[in-house]
């Protein structure tokens, strides 16, 4: 999917794992950076830090 749309389609990703740790959760560390080279070379990264909403308003309900 990523090869075929590389520098064709707009992709977007959301995930709450570091790119460092991608090679964790692929079977191949290989693929995984090639993924993330092809992710990060025309991409656009939006980083968002702070606590988790859902686990503040979990709390407020209680």
């Amino acid at each position: 999917i990523i090869a075929g749309a590389y520098e064709r389609r707009s992709i977007i990703f959301t995930t709450n794992i570091e790119f460092g740790k991608w090679g964790t959760i692929f079977a191949d560390a290989n693929m995984a950076a090639a993924l993330i080279d092809r992710t990060v070379h025309h991409g656009r990264i939006i980083r968002f830090q702070g606590g988790s909403y859902r686990s503040e308003h979990a709390l407020m309900t209680k």
